[in-house]
């Protein structure tokens, strides 16, 4: 049998690539076959892909796709706390800020990425680990399965920092939730909570991750009741405020995260998809992604083109007001930006410094910020 990889020798750096048994009805390894499990492997930075990242999950997901001995794929990130947060903002600002042309490049590294996923042979299932934000949301959504730690968020960053979530979450998130709660998640960029997330339709699954005092608990710090709230609305899944967020962070002090039964549910969707017919299921799979790849393959061109340009402008301005910034202050004047772009301002260094002094990451600029 011929050698289909791209290339012979794959040894990534920035993922994890292992076969873990395929497991059958009683979780009795099967010989000879096997998942394959893809890992992001940044937590020092929330699983943020880079550069070479990309180029590492695009190989990975082609050598699974190839792989005969393959049921199924779990891409997925390390550690506990994010699956992936999106894009390297540290590559972002050091990089690409400023720099179109060499931000079209990286975007067609990811548009390939998010490509290589909607094209796997093999079904794909994102085991949510933790958060999934931006970028992170995008490829997750392009998977074909999606299993949920209930302590996961889910949320868009763009129009925040100076982006647009041009790189699937515009394609699919309206297929997933509806054309007004996409538009609501893409502009506003608040989080979901994984429950949210799995009511409105997002979701294939939610475990509990938190234990306290050796109990699995859900998330305390969401409503996972069927009820309505005072105003009548439907509180399934939105977050707590008040006194009772103060109670569920104490629970929260309290727990420890645990994977187990999200490992085993991974494994059972493994286990669901291994007793089927091979050649059918990759047809079945491959006919449901094609109303994602409608969008995806419509837009992907004109909306990296646009992003690039982007970088000169807001991009530009956004993404160093992120990275060099703290967590108390992330983000630009906004209200200052529309008043002086409203004054007929124009992009450049003096209106960046005006609206996030902060954004150059100099020592000056560090002086600046503590004085926010």
């Amino acid at each position: 049998m011929k050698n289909h990889n791209l290339i012979e020798d794959f040894d990534p750096k920035e993922i994890l690539v292992e076969e873990r048994p395929a497991l059958d009805h009683d979780g009795r390894a099967v010989p000879g076959l096997h998942n394959v499990w893809i890992t992001l492997n940044n937590p020092a930075e929330l699983n943020s892909y880079t550069t070479s990242t990309a180029k590492e999950v695009i190989l990975a997901l082609r050598q699974a796709s190839n792989d005969r001995a393959a049921v199924a794929v779990v891409l997925t990130g390390a550690g506990t706390r994010a699956f992936c947060s999106g894009g390297n903002t540290r590559e972002y600002a050091e990089i690409y800020a400023g720099a179109p042309a060499e931000y079209r490049q990286y975007m067609r590294l990811f548009n390939d990425m998010v490509t290589a996923i909607l094209h796997c042979d093999k079904p794909v299932i994102c085991r949510v680990n933790g958060m999934r934000v931006g970028g992170g949301q995008e490829i997750g959504m392009a998977c074909d399965f999606s299993i949920a730690s209930d302590l996961a968020i889910f949320s868009q960053a763009g129009p925040k920092h100076g982006s647009v979530p041009d790189g699937g979450s515009t394609d699919f998130l309206p297929l997933y939730v509806g054309i007004e709660r996409a538009m609501a998640s893409a502009t506003l960029c608040e989080p979901w909570s994984a429950h949210r997330f799995y009511a409105l339709g997002g979701l294939t699954q939610v475990v509990p991750t938190l234990k306290v005092n050796g109990r699995w608990t859900a998330n305390p710090l969401v409503i996972t009741d069927h009820f309505l709230d005072e105003y009548g609305r439907m509180a399934l899944g939105e977050w707590k405020t008040g006194e009772e967020k103060g109670l569920a962070k104490k629970i929260m002090a309290e727990g420890t995260v645990n994977l187990q039964l999200l490992d085993e549910a991974v494994e059972s969707m493994c286990t669901k998809l291994l007793y089927t017919m091979p050649d059918c299921l990759t047809k079945t799979v491959e006919s449901l992604r094609k109303h994602k790849l409608e969008h995806w393959d419509r837009n992907r061109e004109t909306s990296r083109a646009w992003l690039a340009l982007n970088m000169m402008t807001e991009a530009n301005a956004g993404f160093r007001a992120f990275h060099f910034g703290t967590k108390e202050h992330r983000e630009v004047d906004f209200v200052r930006l529309r008043q002086r772009l409203g004054e007929g301002a124009r992009w450049g260094e003096e209106l960046i410094e005006e609206i996030a002094p902060w954004a150059s990451g100099t020592e000056t600029a560090k002086a600046e910020l503590a004085k926010v």
